[in-house]
């Protein structure tokens, strides 16, 4: 068990004495969750793909050792250290985002990776933190002088931004980004008329991608009348929670799922369904909203206009994700991958998604003694 004195004035000491225990206990639940489920979920896919049974519970586990490391790594971070790395990580996620479309192998319609070996990178999962944190970097700028072009600046970026990710093509993430720089720039103080305006150009976008693109009216015709297409993994989704009941069938006993495409990925929820039961599935859901309000719960008193647009955007890209899988899952949005944080498998999102929560993590570190006003070493926020 971890003990430090208050008087210990060492990095450790520091960060166990400010960081938010409970916060930090939830994602280590998580990923305590998601090797479990991995291993139930997983094996089927392997011996269908004529791999080792346990070839993606080995290969989460390596993905899900460095996301702990990281995430505590990170999370012992300063402010400072944190805006530094994402300024720093974005124009390099952003070069090789490009070399995605440049040089990346096309897998399933669409360039977002860069082969590494045995290893696959997605660089636009880590281009949406360092994208949020740069952004709220850009906007809280304007804090301080005004006479600095914040709101044009963070317009540009996220035009630049979304153009790449919309030539891979990937609407979805797409989406999610357009969904969090909104928020962002609501909170920064953009007036409300522009802040329609901009929902009306997205929405707008939307249906201009329905027109022109066929995967996307495809889906979303799917979507709305299942008998327009081919609806396979929609309904082998459905069936598993169907079949799961309300206590599931216990793990490791799941039938539907060895004929669920993605059931270790995209669809592990349904998985859980299947073999945990709906009680589990609203357990699990119950942990990431925990995470979610805890952190938000940080910032309602921040004075600080960087943290506080930082950590917003970081924590609501982490709750918007989980909603977009489950609602997929459930058949209540249309197919998108998109993996479900610390569960599904997959190297570049989980690892993505522990830089980004450590940064809330950090982002949210407060001394708890300066309220009753014992501070005996100067410890303030984490600056």
């Amino acid at each position: 068990m971890i003990a430090f004195s208050r008087s210990d004035n060492s990095v450790l000491s520091r960060w166990w004495w400010t960081v938010d225990r409970w916060m930090l206990a939830l994602v280590l639940v998580l990923i305590t969750v998601g090797i479990w489920l991995t291993l139930t979920a997983s094996p089927a896919v392997a011996e269908r793909l004529g791999l080792d049974a346990l070839h993606f519970v080995k290969r989460q586990a390596f993905f899900l050792t460095m996301a702990l490391c990281t995430v505590l790594g990170i999370s012992m971070m300063s402010t400072s250290l944190v805006r530094r790395m994402a300024v720093l990580g974005f124009p390099v996620m952003l070069g090789l985002t490009v070399l995605t479309l440049l040089i990346g192998p096309e897998i399933k319609g669409a360039t977002r990776w860069l082969q590494i070996g045995s290893y696959t990178l997605q660089p636009s999962e880590f281009l949406k933190p360092f994208f949020i944190v740069t952004t709220a970097w850009v906007l809280s700028s304007h804090f301080t002088d005004e006479k600095i072009p914040a709101k044009r600046v963070a317009f540009g970026l996220y035009l630049l931004v979304t153009a790449l990710l919309v030539l891979q093509p990937d609407f979805g993430q797409t989406i999610l980004i357009s969904a969090v720089w909104m928020a962002q720039m609501a909170l920064a103080g953009l007036p409300l008329m522009w802040l329609t305006l901009a929902g009306v150009v997205g929405i707008l976008g939307l249906g201009l991608g329905y027109a022109l693109l066929p995967h996307v009216s495809s889906r979303i015709d799917r979507f709305i009348n299942p008998e327009s297409g081919d609806t396979y993994q929609m309904d082998k989704a459905m069936q598993a929670f169907e079949s799961g009941g309300l206590l599931g069938k216990g793990p490791g006993e799941g039938a539907v799922k060895l004929h669920l495409p993605d059931a270790h990925t995209d669809y592990i929820f349904a998985v859980v369904g299947e073999e945990f039961g709906a009680i589990a599935c609203v357990m699990l859901l119950i942990l990431f909203a925990g995470l979610v309000v805890r952190s938000l719960a940080h910032l309602l008193e921040e004075e600080n206009p960087f943290r506080l647009l930082a950590a917003s955007g970081l924590i609501m890209q982490f709750g918007l994700q989980t909603l977009i899988n489950v609602g997929v899952n459930l058949a209540l949005l249309p197919s998108k991958g998109m993996t479900l944080p610390f569960i599904s498998y997959g190297g570049s999102s989980m690892l993505a998604l522990a830089i980004g929560m450590g940064m809330v993590l950090a982002l949210t570190r407060r001394n708890r003694f300066i309220r009753r006003g014992i501070d005996p070493l100067g410890w303030r926020a984490a600056e």
